[in-house]
């Protein structure tokens, strides 16, 4: 029995090794997943936003990225490589946006603007499928075919420093933040034109849109105050006082509230719609930058910069929920849904 006994035990080790090779590998979190532009390492950071952890970093192999869009299906990334530089500062400019494959972790995709042109916002139409992406200094938002990766057209907006951009859901309207003149620019998507600047402030910042379309939201950071548009008549319908100088801006799916990162106040407002008052602030991680509100409304997610971290707010009661480790510099996010 004796000489039996390693025999046995190699045959046990065996058994054993096969059946922890042949378990199936561990799933990937079914909630898709939530990018982030992680400025200070020119890379865009993937974070499971179930296990509430940073996964990977991707090289963007550009100056930096600061905003990102994905695509409808959640295979894409698209980053406009911005530059080192501030708004309406010196530095490089930017003169491409790269396109990361999500399930490769790695740059597929190259579009060169040809010449210096700092690609800053991009946002998909929600009907027609194409990426718009705002080109700073050409004061324009240009058209791209993201199949293709070809300049397909392009909307003056009028005013320099368009920054942000957002769209109506029936994709025939795009409004720009332009930030050092402190306008937003209403602009005829389908004709390609600008049909009107507002007056804001001496300078703004980000831009939304209520779920319904009938406002327009952008920030004066040069008071706290909000400016809340009507877009039937592109017209300041009503300023909302906030306990300090706002920045980005995300309506909430029900329409009721919309959630403001207040950067140098560590903190996020959330004004309520149908008072237009600040009825809740939460404290988060140092300089709130980014807001947007996840797939299954729940939760908000807001990039904190100089703290390299993303805050989790829960929506039922307006809670900081978690704190993610990000990277240097987070700023821009984007959700890339499970499909």
């Amino acid at each position: 029995m004796r000489r039996l006994q390693p025999v046995l035990t190699l045959c046990f080790v065996a058994l054993l090794s096969f059946f922890i090779w042949a378990q199936p590998a561990p799933k990937p979190s079914q909630g898709g997943l939530l990018l982030v532009a992680n400025k200070g390492d020119n890379s865009v950071g993937i974070i499971d936003p179930v296990a509430g952890k940073q996964v990977a970093e991707i090289a963007e192999g550009g100056v930096t990225g600061h905003e990102i869009a994905t695509s409808p299906d959640g295979k894409f990334a698209y980053v406009p490589i911005y530059g080192n530089s501030g708004v309406g500062q010196p530095g490089t400019d930017g003169t491409n946006m790269v396109v990361i494959d999500l399930a490769a972790r790695k740059v597929t995709g190259n579009l060169d603007f040809g010449k210096g042109v700092r690609p800053h916002c991009a946002v998909f139409g929600p009907k027609n499928g194409l990426l718009y992406v705002s080109t700073e200094l050409e004061r324009s938002i240009s058209i791209i075919d993201p199949a293709t990766l070809k300049i397909v057209g392009s909307v003056p907006t009028g005013q320099e420093q368009s920054h942000m951009l957002a769209i109506t859901r029936d994709g025939h309207r795009g409004y720009t933040a332009n930030v050092g003149p402190g306008t937003v620019s209403v602009l005829d998507l389908d004709a390609r034109k600008t049909i009107a600047v507002i007056p804001i402030s001496p300078q703004v910042q980000r831009i939304s849109l209520s779920v319904d379309d009938s406002m327009v939201f952008t920030s004066d950071v040069t008071k706290p105050q909000l400016a809340v548009i009507d877009t039937a008549t592109n017209k300041i319908k009503t300023w909302v006082q906030m306990p300090g100088l706002g920045y980005g801006t995300a309506p909430t799916a029900d329409g009721r509230w919309l959630i403001v990162a207040l950067p140098l106040i560590h903190q996020v407002g959330v004004v309520d719609l149908t008072t237009m008052k600040v009825a809740h602030t939460i404290e988060v991680p140092t300089r709130p930058q980014e807001v947007i509100v996840s797939p299954d409304r729940k939760l908000a997610y807001v990039s904190c910069d100089q703290s390299g971290k993303v805050a989790v707010i829960s929506l039922s009661d307006w809670k900081l929920k978690e704190i993610i480790d990000a990277g240097a510099g987070a700023d821009g996010l984007a959700y890339a849904a499970a499909r």
